[in-house]
């Protein structure tokens, strides 16, 4: 089956599926999953499911019927779901509230609300972005800094990142001029070009799956090296690799966090504590993180 990983374990105590919203390779997915694999140790067999929609939308309700097929022939103990898109094309439609197996989610943006959460069987950690301490990271390397501008694809992910920057901004170090949601790179392009008349910084989030003139999808690295030739400005981030690709600075979310809070959550679940003494959490933990060949 495509988009199928398994990690076998000798004598496991717990099986385990874990269903991606997106490509193995991902390098949030990469995060992510080692981030389970330091929580769930030698103890659990764990199986991976990849559902390829950043770079295959449209593909995602059959990846979540396969999912779900894995899922009655595993019959797991329980189930670690991971980003948005998986919560609405497999959580929602087939385990919510459907089977009693305990259901831990991760890298959620959306408040948890948009999908019944906490359920009966459902609980996790959910995934924000270190806005503010980002743009102070950047104000401490370019104290010249005082307006931001906010790029992301036009995606459930993206639009969660909209909805933060609308709750946090009257908090923000620095004056918000415009959030631009985006699907293709000429859009990009454009939205880059007004942007960059108007603001001093630019935060990238969310970026990968935009589509180049073909309609096919880019991914970080390409989006995030486009981008900062067209900007040619300070342009921040939410994660590692963002930085490693080229933007000046981030105090990045880690999937490791992420992966590993879901995992040990999951882990209590099948031991026996009931899904309403774990209740949903957040990510809190951020690292500093600089490009020195830009700083």
């Amino acid at each position: 089956m495509i988009g199928l990983f398994s990690t076998t374990i000798q004598a496991a105590e717990f099986k385990v599926l874990v269903v991606m919203s997106y490509e193995q390779m991902n390098p949030w997915c990469v995060e992510i999953k080692e981030g389970i694999d330091s929580a769930l140790g030698n103890r659990c067999e764990v199986t991976y499911f990849y559902m390829d929609t950043k770079i295959n939308l449209k593909g995602g309700e059959q990846k979540a019927k396969e999912a779900y097929s894995l899922f009655k022939n595993l019959q797991p103990d329980g189930v670690i779901t991971v980003d948005d898109n998986v919560q609405r094309m497999f959580v929602l439609p087939y385990l919510k509230n459907k089977v009693k197996t305990p259901v831990m989610f991760c890298g959620v943006n959306a408040e948890p609300e948009k999908y019944g959460y906490p359920a009966s069987n459902v609980s996790g950690i959910l995934e924000r972005a270190h806005i503010n301490e980002s743009i102070a990271l950047a104000q401490q390397l370019v104290p010249s800094i005082k307006t931001i501008g906010f790029l992301a694809k036009n995606s459930p992910s993206g639009k969660a990142i909209l909805r933060q920057v609308e709750r946090e901004s009257d908090r923000y170090l620095t004056k918000v001029i415009d959030f631009k949601l985006v699907k293709t790179i000429k859009e990009t392009l454009v939205a880059v070009e007004e942007l960059k008349k108007q603001i001093d910084i630019l935060f990238v989030e969310a970026i990968n799956g935009i589509l180049d003139d073909n309609g096919k999808s880019l991914n970080n690295k390409q989006v995030t090296q486009i981008v900062s030739k067209a900007f040619m400005k300070p342009m921040i981030g939410a994660n590692r690799y963002h930085v490693e690709f080229g933007v000046l600075c981030a105090v990045v979310k880690t999937g490791q966090e992420q992966g590993q809070t879901a995992a040990k959550m999951l882990l209590k679940a099948m031991q026996g504590t009931p899904l309403s003494e774990i209740p949903i959490t957040r990510n809190y933990k951020g690292k500093r993180v600089i490009n020195v060949q830009d700083s």
